[in-house]
């Protein structure tokens, strides 16, 4: 557990909750285009200073309630037989993790979403997306119970054009009779192209998206991740935070809740572990 666990405040403090979105790139360091060939071996093999970069993604997690983790290794031997997702969890301090096996290739990979939460879910469950090429997934974390409860999906999309409009029609089936709702991840596409899409447009207004540039993280000039909200949720904070390693920047927002669906989440706070 971090060592800033004890100084941190209590989630929905002030009626607020801090989330973050990363595509970590399972730890490698990126911050030049060729390091995608010089560095590509990462992919499959260990390196001796991912553990490293784990533990100082995990100090900045830690500042915050929930994270939406993407392109994480799930324990194998490119990652040192280490679950990133338990191991940011435990090193950031939540009580409650959930991993996602998107993209399994044995021992050498074990392609995963990820979500670390201080609030006890409700629910959670898993969604294999549609594509031509399979491993794309998303997670639906639910909190609170009833009308009023929070939804929340960590998703990554597919890199095709074709790909991410058949999984946001997927997406926006599951969402569009949610009341409050937010969708986070690396979706691979610019606000210009959500705003393009119709459907998911009448399911999720999409607010607050804003062009927050984080790819690439060296020098940042396509807004790819995003963290949206349904009309009901307020963001108050909505910002990039400094290079952590990975070819793509952390986003993160502070979310203030509605008296109903704040309600709704104080009343459902467990000591249980997933």
């Amino acid at each position: 557990m971090s060592h800033l666990a004890d100084a941190r405040t209590l989630p929905l403090e002030g009626g607020h909750l801090k989330l973050l979105t990363f595509n970590l790139q399972v730890g490698i360091q990126t911050s030049a285009y060729h390091h995608y060939l010089t560095r590509s071996w990462q992919h499959l093999l260990p390196h001796p200073k991912r553990q490293r970069r784990l533990d100082m993604m995990g100090e900045v997690m830690g500042r915050f309630d929930i994270v939406g983790l993407q392109e994480v290794d799930g324990g194998s031997f490119r990652s040192g037989q280490v679950n990133q997702v338990k191991y940011l969890a435990a090193r950031a301090g939540f009580p409650h993790h959930f991993q996602q096996l998107n993209r399994n290739l044995g021992r050498i990979a074990q392609h995963s979403n990820g979500l670390l939460s201080r609030l006890t879910p409700s629910r959670i469950e898993e969604y294999r997306l549609p594509g031509t090429l399979p491993g794309r997934g998303a997670i639906h974390a639910r909190f609170g119970e009833g009308p009023d409860a929070l939804h929340l999906f960590v998703a990554h999309l597919a890199l095709s054009h074709r790909g991410r409009e058949r999984q946001l029609d997927y997406l926006s089936e599951i969402i569009q009779p949610l009341r409050h709702v937010v969708v986070m991840g690396d979706l691979n596409c610019t606000p210009e192209q959500l705003h393009g899409h119709r459907r998911f447009v009448a399911s999720l207004p999409l607010h607050p998206v804003r062009p927050l540039l984080s790819y690439p993280s060296w020098q940042p000039r396509r807004a790819l991740d995003h963290i949206l909200l349904s009309d009901s949720l307020q963001a108050d904070d909505v910002r990039v935070l400094d290079h952590l390693f990975s070819d793509h920047l952390p986003v993160a927002v502070d979310v203030r809740m509605p008296p109903a669906c704040l309600q709704a989440l104080k009343g459902m706070q467990k000591d249980e572990v997933y």
